[in-house]
């Protein structure tokens, strides 16, 4: 199921950001870094695009970027907030699409919860920092590193 639509996103992903651009002069998007009490990170496998990610989506009209991360977090990977997560940075996504932005909260207060039933996401896995699958995207990586390291981060996603 998830094979088509990774074939097919170089032509869907266009055709999304023209409508996203039609429907919204800047795009802001969350992303979360949830963290377990072992320290293993949280990312997912999406069916549209190829590697593993930090669990994250679009900023809705009328919608928080609190609202966004803890919906997203819940929906995508069973992650239900139970404090507020650290606004770790705000980055631009301009390289891939103009205007994009993206807001990196880390989730330390959560619990389980089971995550919303979609075709949006194929796998949720924890992994130890040391041990991240080699599809990981290379922008998931960096974050993950400016994250668990204490470096500064970079201002391009």
């Amino acid at each position: 199921m998830t094979g088509w639509r990774i074939r097919l996103e170089p032509v869907i992903r266009p055709l999304m950001r023209l409508h996203w651009r039609r429907t919204r002069g800047m795009t802001l998007g969350v992303r979360g870094l949830a963290l377990d009490s072992r320290g293993r990170v949280c990312l997912v496998r999406h069916t549209y695009m190829a590697g593993w990610h930090l669990p994250g989506g679009g900023v809705e009209r009328g919608e928080t970027v609190w609202q966004a991360i803890e919906k997203e977090m819940r929906e995508e990977a069973g992650v239900a907030l139970t404090g507020a997560p650290d606004l770790f940075h705000v980055y631009s996504n301009e390289r891939k699409f103009s205007g994009d932005h993206i807001a990196l909260f880390v989730v330390r207060d959560w619990s389980a919860c089971p995550p919303e039933p979609g075709q949006e996401i194929a796998e949720t896995r924890w992994f130890a920092p040391d041990a991240l699958p080699q599809d990981i995207s290379p922008a998931t990586a960096r974050r993950i590193d400016e994250v668990l390291s204490g470096a500064a981060p970079e201002d391009e996603w």
